[in-house]
């Protein structure tokens, strides 16, 4: 018998009102959550923060809404004056359809012409550079107006949030305050340090950007379409491993490359490039250099001395309770313009709200032990699956074919992280719907989440033929599982997989 209970679809996952995952508990409701069919949807009170408009926003979007200026118009709400600007722009401010940017009651927002066209734009905008109001900020607001009576009670810390939140971060990034800047998400981080760099080497030229590897489909989105012109802008390496592919790229477009995101290692494949190899070869040509650890935490992998600059979710390992969205831009001050990027990046970071800072500050102490205790886990149940008869694949991050390159920035040799993808010798669904662990999106928790990954971040590409053979040619199955161990017994998470497997 499992000791993971079953969690009803839509439930939050762990519970709070603020919990980043909500339970998909078989395919059908995978399917019906990413093709939006009613009898799935009207059971999702939240998701992924920046995927799910959460009801505390919806609420609050419906109070707005009685306003004789904004009533009949769609209502996105966001996390700054200036970010209400942006969405405006994106959107248009002319014509029939003109989107308009508000301050009302303290609150910043764009309203527009409600069409399936523009809310699809903005919601995916705001999705793609975390520009959303956060849960506890729409709470407090609708406290603040009388909506609510109290806010959901929670643990927060009393002092100074960020400078606690620094003093964690620091077991990671021994660098000074001015270096360590705080995001609302881990995709504000990202964003914000790709347009720093932007602006750097824009003036030599340099505006042309290079995934390596196959990347988070919101840092794959941020190239696609925030390069001046992606045709020409937007540069993919597909294998980490392959060192002499990229040296010839570079070599062809050198003059032009702006920078490289690389995650270290990828998700949701898990693996590992050389960075000391590539950074060497980016440098040379004069690129500059965003890592992202969030696969595996910056407490298990060491990687600011390998770039500009650093880009990483809080939301993942020091929020481990999974209540918390936030981010992160670490300067590596012995680089190249890293005054003129830290100036640069505070200018787009936008605003974290106090009560997530003392919400992540109150959680974040745990971070070292919380780790620990994945990674002693995470050891033993990627053993049991690369044994076990009914598995046909496993990826993690000490995989044989880039194991070596992830133990060079490994803070141990045995800090995996949480994460483990595989494929299955027979039918997803039978074991997806039969396995008795939590189900949804996110990881670094706590919680031990397992997901049809590929479902989720890629749903467009697993209905088409087309978008199949590009999975295909980069090594994804639309069959992986993605696994994230939490804090829970290792026996526990291996015997659950065995009641399954079996």
């Amino acid at each position: 018998m499992s000791a993971f209970s079953p969690i009803p679809l839509g439930q939050r996952i762990p519970g709070s009102p603020h919990s980043v995952a909500c339970s998909l508990p078989t395919m059908a409701d995978v399917i019906g959550y990413e093709e939006g069919r009613p009898e799935t949807t009207k059971h999702i009170a939240s998701g992924y923060p920046r995927f799910v408009v959460h009801t505390h926003a919806k609420r609050l979007c419906e109070h707005l809404g009685r306003r004789p200026e904004l009533a009949g118009r769609s209502l996105w709400l966001v996390s700054s004056a200036k970010m209400a600007g942006a969405l405006a722009d994106h959107l248009g401010r002319t014509g029939a359809a003109a989107a308009t940017p508000f301050t009302i009651e303290d609150i910043d927002g764009v309203a527009h012409a409600d069409t399936p066209a523009l809310n699809s734009r903005a919601k995916v905008y705001l999705q793609n550079i975390g520009g959303f109001l956060s849960s506890r900020a729409a709470e407090d607001h609708l406290v603040r107006l009388g909506v609510l009576p109290a806010a959901a009670p929670e643990k927060l810390f009393s002092g100074d949030a960020t400078a606690e939140i620094r003093r964690v971060l620091r077991g990671a990034f021994p660098v000074a305050d001015a270096d360590l800047l705080l995001a609302p998400s881990g995709m504000n981080a990202l964003y914000a340090s790709f347009r720093a760099i932007s602006t750097v080497q824009a003036r030599a030229g340099r505006t042309a950007w290079l995934q390596l590897g196959w990347l988070y489909l919101d840092s794959i989105a941020l190239l696609k379409k925030f390069t001046p012109d992606p045709a020409r802008d937007y540069l993919h390496h597909g294998d980490v491993t392959d060192l002499a592919g990229l040296e010839k790229l570079l070599a062809t477009h050198g003059p032009r490359l702006a920078g490289l995101i690389i995650e270290a290692p990828t998700n949701p494949l898990i693996q590992t490039a050389d960075l000391a190899a590539v950074t060497a070869l980016a440098r040379r040509h004069g690129a500059k250099v965003i890592l992202d650890p969030a696969v595996s935490s910056p407490f298990n992998v060491d990687l600011l001395p390998h770039a500009d600059l650093v880009a990483t979710s809080l939301t993942k390992y020091t929020a481990h309770e999974g209540d918390v969205i936030a981010g992160a831009v670490v300067v590596n001050a012995a680089r190249p313009d890293a005054a003129e990027l830290r100036a640069l990046i505070a200018g787009h970071l936008e605003p974290v709200h106090g009560r997530d800072l003392a919400r992540l500050a109150a959680q974040i102490g745990a971070t070292p032990d919380v780790v620990a205790r994945i990674n002693a886990s995470t050891l033993k149940v990627a053993a049991y699956l690369e044994s076990h008869p009914a598995v046909a694949q496993v990826w993690w991050a000490h995989q044989p074919a880039t194991k070596a390159n992830y133990l060079r920035i490994s803070r141990t040799p045995t800090s995996p992280g949480c994460m483990i993808s595989f494929t299955l010798k027979g039918p997803l669904a039978k074991f997806y719907d039969a396995v008795r662990l939590p189900k949804g999106p996110s990881f670094g928790m706590t919680t031990t989440l397992i997901s049809p990954f590929v479902y989720l971040a890629h749903y467009d590409l697993v209905t088409s033929a087309a978008g199949r053979a590009e999975l295909a040619a980069h090594g994804l199955s639309p069959d992986l599982l993605r696994l994230c161990i939490g804090t829970e017994p290792a026996a526990d998470i291996i015997a659950t997989l065995a009641e399954a497997l079996a």
